[in-house]
């Protein structure tokens, strides 16, 4: 046997087969699959007490337990079955483990869904012998399975990308291949386990062998509610910006009131962090800043009770914010060198030094608009200039948050006003501070130069943002 393998798993799901897998990799002797170890229900098998001396109680308190054993314990190479809603505490150090052999078994999601509606109408979940089939048809209900098959696919492509991250290779088994002795001895070679079957342990029967047509007792209707399914995905808003930290040195605690602001930036920070220093008395180089991870969970344990939010800004108020900041000016917060980079390569219609007296509304238009094309390019991936903070979407620095600290609250900025005045409420503040209004950042405020092809432009690059929160048109 070789060496590379101390344990394996087997990735599967109901209905998929898993059962007459495991029944014959036990028929080489090399191999000992557990079952499903890490079934929250039971351990193993409904019957089962135990695993090579760890029981169920053990398992739970101390799951990894389980796991030295059966890679340890195991008579020759000891795995188990695991599903995409067994205990998740395992799921991150068999993944990292390279000595853990992978094993993804798949079947047609239409197929396992009917087989498992049938079973839960027998109640039959083995057959060993047809005279004990007991038969029964599935009644297909479209919410149910779209939920089923959403659950499948992500847990699929969460262990597709884990494995491509961790730079290992699974081996991967279809339903259909089941029926072959010559895939089961090839993953036995897979394995290190030089033995070969001559046949496979036929004592588990497919259950419900008729044609799918014959299963369903809605058929027709199954059929119209595949029709609707996007079955390769093609309604969705693609993403190929890269992923966001958390950034948590952005994050602004109140001197005292026990609210945090997580900033989406080019959104309305200014005028959030001088409410929050007037909520206080303060002023507003003495708010919390520039935290660490341990700085903000000391925050957190302290202030018991805290809130936290951010707030969200429309597309084009947000993409003009960040031009107007860091693109069209020279200045303090301009990024020259990219400037620079966009006037050369992008053609960004903008004098090479500080706009004078000529740069009218109609050249700003103009500028804004070819930034706009270029974001769309940026946020794409098309470009070798970085996805900047200031124009990431609002989607993607949401998900960056939550990696350590969701927000309570989701504001939008047309709204701020009140949404504070409540959050200031539920810390304990009666007497609450306006927000102030909006500081100017631009020659042309965006209502000066606004028109439908800069929304048009807008909802090109940020299609995410405008699908997932509703955006309507700024005017």
């Amino acid at each position: 046997m070789s060496s590379k393998f101390n344990s394996f798993v087997v990735f599967a799901e109901m209905r998929t087969g898993s059962n007459f897998l495991e029944t014959n990799l036990n028929a080489f002797q090399g191999i000992t699959c557990h079952g499903e170890a890490f079934n929250p229900h039971f351990i193993g098998f409904p019957k089962s007490t135990d695993i090579l001396g760890v029981d169920q109680e053990t398992r739970d308190r101390n799951p990894d337990a389980l796991l030295s054993a059966i890679a340890t314990k195991s008579t020759g190479l000891g795995g188990f079955r695991y599903f995409h809603d067994h205990d998740p505490r395992v799921l991150d150090p068999i993944l990292a483990d390279e000595s853990c052999a992978k094993i993804v078994l798949t079947r047609n999601p239409v197929e396992s869904y009917v087989s498992w509606k049938i079973a839960q109408a027998t109640g039959q979940w083995k057959l060993t012998d047809m005279k004990a089939h007991k038969a029964g048809q599935a009644l297909f209900d479209e919410g149910e399975f779209a939920a089923h098959l959403e659950a499948l696919q992500e847990f699929q492509l969460m262990l597709l990308n884990r494995l491509q991250i961790a730079g290992q290779t699974a081996f991967y088994v279809a339903y259909e291949d089941l029926q072959s002795v010559e895939v089961m001895n090839g993953l036995a070679r897979y394995l290190g386990v030089d033995e070969a079957l001559e046949a496979l342990d036929k004592s588990l029967k497919k259950q419900n062998p008729d044609h799918i047509s014959t299963k369903v007792s809605n058929y027709d209707d199954m059929l119209k509610a595949l029709g609707r399914l996007d079955r390769f995905d093609l309604t969705r808003t693609p993403n190929f910006e890269p992923r966001r930290g958390p950034v948590v040195p952005s994050y602004v605690a109140a001197a005292e009131t026990p609210l945090l602001y997580l900033p989406l930036r080019s959104g309305p920070e200014p005028q959030v962090l001088d409410w929050m220093a007037v909520l206080d008395g303060v002023k507003r180089n003495q708010l919390h800043s520039k935290m660490t991870q341990k700085d903000l969970r000391q925050w957190k344990r302290r202030n018991t009770g805290h809130r936290s939010f951010t707030v969200l800004r429309h597309p084009v108020d947000r993409a003009h914010d960040a031009f107007c900041r860091h693109i069209v000016t020279t200045g303090k917060g301009s990024y020259s060198q990219l400037r620079a980079n966009l006037i050369r390569r992008y053609k960004l219609p903008l004098p090479e030094g500080e706009p004078d007296a000529s740069y009218d509304a109609d050249a700003h238009r103009a500028a804004f608009k070819a930034f706009l094309v270029f974001l769309k390019g940026n946020l794409n991936g098309q470009t070798a200039i970085r996805v900047d903070q200031a124009w990431c979407t609002q989607a993607q620095a949401l998900q960056g948050f939550g990696e350590f600290a969701l927000p309570d609250r989701v504001i939008r900025e047309a709204d701020l006003a009140v949404d504070l005045s409540t959050l200031a409420a539920a810390v304990g503040h009666t007497d609450v501070p306006a927000v102030g209004p909006r500081p100017q950042t631009s020659p042309f405020e965006l209502a000066d130069i606004y028109d439908e092809e800069i929304e048009k432009l807008t909802s090109d690059a940020y299609q995410r943002d405008y699908m997932i929160f509703g955006f309507d048109s700024w005017a």
